[in-house]
């Protein structure tokens, strides 16, 4: 695999090399997430959803129906109003919902859901499908929509009085369509470090998607010291880059769990990722711990 090498200094300065794209192809499959879990304090409300990522590969003119399951295991019945909606990534990596509406890349309009109300017992499970068509002649792209789950009293009356406590209690499984095979173009525009209070300090990868898929990343972040010792290597985050948009990537450069941090001094930093083109993605920066 080639190496798309550059230089990105604290101070900013860039040294530009230009970016390789080749097609990007994802495995369809259902993205094993963790089945997460809203709690509301108004009432004794717990529900787990699972999955919490769906991800999908077809052709223009496809389509697929699956299943997302949702387990009430807490004290009440409690009822689940799933609806349609689109969404984007902050910068930071955030889910950002609106109201679901025909976007440049929305698949909003290809998907329904069945059914988009039920009480669930407590202790007990049910079943919410969503189906989704991609008409034909589809340019190919990765395209996204969502299943958003929000709860309430089996009465019919929400969770709760205040708008903080309503939006607590909402949970969405997110949907990655790449439909063909768009090739992937992105660039290493930027590292940067962070400091955060009582942790340790972060390297920011600041990348760039020109390209019409959804990639994801991985790779590795090496640590040397000045004089050339290696310190540590560190997985990169596997987080998604939505079309034509720009997101940081945090990596730590110590444990949050067990609080290890770098010693003071000054090290050089080189960081890898791979998003699926023919090659690396590298970068370079420095970092001083004091």
């Amino acid at each position: 695999m080639d190496v798309l090498r550059r230089v990105l200094l604290t101070d900013g300065r860039l040294y530009a090399v230009g970016a390789i794209a080749v097609a990007l192809w994802l495995a369809p499959r259902n993205a094993g997430a963790a089945p997460r879990t809203v709690d509301s304090p108004s009432m004794q409300v717990s529900v787990e959803v699972s999955p919490l990522r769906v991800e999908l590969k077809t052709e223009s003119g496809g389509s697929t129906t699956q299943a997302i399951t949702v387990h009430n295991t807490g004290s009440d019945a409690v009822r689940v109003r799933a609806s349609i909606s689109d969404w984007n990534l902050s910068m930071e990596g955030a889910p950002q919902f609106a109201t679901a509406q025909e976007t440049r890349y929305s698949a909003s309009a290809w998907t329904r859901i069945a059914p988009p109300e039920q009480v669930i017992e407590a202790g007990h499970e049910a079943i919410v499908r969503f189906t989704l068509a991609v008409p034909p002649d589809t340019a190919a792209a990765g395209y996204r929509t969502s299943v958003l789950f929000e709860f309430g009293a089996a009465s019919g009356v929400p969770v709760g009085r205040g708008h903080d406590v309503i939006v607590r209690s909402r949970i969405a499984t997110l949907i990655y369509v790449n439909v063909g095979s768009a090739p992937a173009a992105v660039d290493l525009t930027d590292l940067k470090s962070r400091a955060l209070p009582q942790q340790a300090q972060q390297i920011i990868a600041v990348l760039k998607n020109t390209g019409r898929s959804t990639v994801r990343t991985r790779g590795t972040m090496t640590i040397y010291t000045s004089g050339g010792a290696k310190v540590a290597e560190i997985a990169v985050p596997d987080v998604p880059i939505l079309p034509e948009s720009e997101r940081e990537v945090a990596i730590d450069t110590g444990d949050r769990e067990t609080g290890k941090r770098l010693p003071s001094g000054e090290y050089r930093i080189e960081v890898r990722i791979d998003v699926g083109m023919a090659a690396v993605l590298v970068g370079e920066t420095t970092l001083k711990v004091s």
